[in-house]
């Protein structure tokens, strides 16, 4: 299992376990995605746009969910699955993406919430190269959430974000 030991003092575990870090999040929401068309290039920045819907189940007694997200848009659709697992002994969680189109799993990310944000990282790789990932997961009142993604190639001292979704919760 890869672990980021930068996780380790950026943030604390939460002295209840953080088990209940995602509770918030059950349910269906309306999704609104941008995504970066080549991320770590020197290309133009180009944006692609997506909506569609997300939904949260929880899973085993609350100790995992999973996210079923379906976006569409001018330049396709992401149909995939995202798999987040609570590690009771570090008091953390991983979060897996499943993409539908190629039915490849990514690399884990790792994290834990603090003041109501998740910060998540692991290890990747872009076309053949490693870098790293970022993933911030920022809760915005009881029915809005914003999750970003970020790639680095330069061992975390910079940042691209590649990755903007919101969230609207459509009912309760």
């Amino acid at each position: 299992m890869t672990t980021d030991s930068s996780i380790a003092h950026r943030h604390q575990p939460d002295p209840d376990g953080g088990q209940d870090d995602f509770d918030w999040e059950l349910g269906t929401w309306r999704t609104s995605v941008q995504v970066l068309a080549d991320p770590l290039s020197d290309t133009e920045d180009e944006w692609l746009e997506f909506n569609g819907t997300s939904v949260v189940r929880p899973l085993m007694d609350g100790r995992a969910n999973v996210v079923e997200l379906r976006v569409s848009g001018p330049a396709g659709q992401i149909n995939g699955l995202n798999l987040r697992l609570y590690e009771p002994g570090a008091q953390r969680w991983s979060s897996t993406f499943a993409s539908l189109r190629d039915g490849m799993l990514t690399p884990s990310v790792y994290g834990t919430f603090h003041d109501g944000v998740g910060e998540f990282y692991g290890d990747d790789q872009l076309a053949g190269r490693p870098i790293k990932v970022r993933f911030v997961i920022e809760r915005q009142g009881r029915d809005r959430a914003r999750f970003t993604q970020a790639f680095s190639d330069d061992g975390g001292a910079t940042w691209e974000t590649n990755w903007v979704a919101v969230d609207r919760r459509t009912g309760h």
